[in-house]
């Protein structure tokens, strides 16, 4: 049923953006946003596809931009790197030894500088060992100078989530653990044509990002992408779908499953409003905030385990901002409690199903 929705969605032109409003520091750079029109512009390609073009464009309108990872000299595990090396050359397109930290280290160094390092960690799961460079170092760098230096050009791009298959060291979403540092902005698209607007948009904000790329959709989600430079503004969460009783929140592959859920939910008569979050740190509280105190009902959805989740900072701060509009808690439904299962990753997944039970307990409590 979700690899149907994404199907649909992917034939579909999806929603139009505007230009970004938040920085850390500095303020936008790039091309502006275009509007979305209506049945016109753009190929439909798959998301891995969607971010290779956005690289190459990264590559060719910037002289200072270099890309960098395991394996990505040929492509790449996920082909999203295919034709860099060949087009831009190995001097700036290049394999890395197999290790997360040196990538990460290197990366850093190369954004301070002055250039776009824009690195890949093969699954984000193997983020750990850079874990120490991305949190003690690239996060603090500007900071530590007094604004003196920075590395604001980084951008480590890596795939995330449930692909089917992956067992408990090729599934993990681990986007919450650095959504707790400063000095960091953390971005999850759910689209190909959101993966490209926000990726280019990533690579010229003026502060290091994690790029958070869903490798479930790289080959499943499809839709018509321009084809030219654009960017879509980093901080700005997207209402895919207005209602009036409930209000949705995931971003990532869990917007397809949520987008079931709304549609079955609406069957039974409850109206969903779906939010997509898009980035998480520096979230956009205030659109959050505006259906909520609208609905009175929020429930958050995501694939990493509920323990510590990003959706309990969601929870906490409405909690906090909306308190007296809530009708019923915020309910949370989300990845378990344990390492990520093969086998059992069915039960494992905040599926359609588990969303829609959540929802009819909210709209009834």
């Amino acid at each position: 049923m979700a690899a149907r929705a994404l199907r649909e969605a992917g034939r579909r032109r999806g929603w139009a953006a505007e230009v970004g409003r938040r920085c850390f520091s500095g303020g936008s750079a790039g091309t502006a946003v275009p509007e979305r029109k209506e049945g016109g512009g753009g190929k439909p390609v798959n998301l891995f596809t969607a971010v290779n073009q956005a690289l190459h464009i990264a590559l060719d309108t910037d002289p200072r931009a270099y890309v960098f990872g395991e394996d990505v000299g040929f492509g790449g595990v996920f082909r999203c790197t295919t034709g860099l090396a060949d087009r831009f050359g190995k001097n700036r397109v290049f394999n890395t030894p197999l290790c997360e930290q040196g990538i990460a280290g290197f990366a850093i160094g190369l954004a301070a500088m002055g250039n776009r390092a824009i690195a890949e960690i093969q699954f984000a799961d193997y983020i750990f060992p850079a874990f120490d460079q991305i949190v003690n170092e690239a996060a603090k760098f500007r900071y530590r100078s007094g604004n003196e230096f920075n590395c604001g050009g980084l951008t480590i791009r890596t795939p995330y989530g449930a692909v089917g298959h992956g067992g408990h060291y090729h599934s993990q979403s681990p986007e919450a653990f650095f959504c707790h540092v400063p000095g960091l902005k953390v971005i999850i698209p759910r689209s190909p044509r959101e993966a490209k607007g926000l990726l280019l948009a990533s690579i010229r904000d003026p502060n290091p990002v994690v790029f958070f790329e869903p490798k479930w959709l790289y080959r499943l989600s499809v839709e018509e992408v321009p084809e030219e430079d654009y960017m879509l503004p980093l901080s700005q969460a997207e209402v895919i779908r207005k209602g009036s009783d409930i209000t949705l929140i995931g971003w990532g592959a869990q917007l397809a499953v949520l987008k079931e859920a709304c549609e079955d939910a609406a069957k039974d008569g409850v109206s969903c409003e779906l939010i997509d979050l898009k980035t998480l740190i520096p979230w956009d509280k205030e659109t959050v905030e505006a259906s909520v105190k609208k609905t009175g009902k929020l429930l958050v959805s995501h694939e990493a385990p509920i323990t510590g989740g990003f959706g309990a900072e969601i929870a906490a701060s409405i909690a906090e901002r909306c308190f007296q509009r809530l009708e019923a808690p915020v309910a949370r439904v989300c990845g378990l409690d344990t390492p990520f299962p093969l086998v059992y990753e069915p039960f494992y997944m905040p599926t359609k199903n588990k969303v829609l039970d959540a929802i009819k307990a909210t709209v009834n409590y």
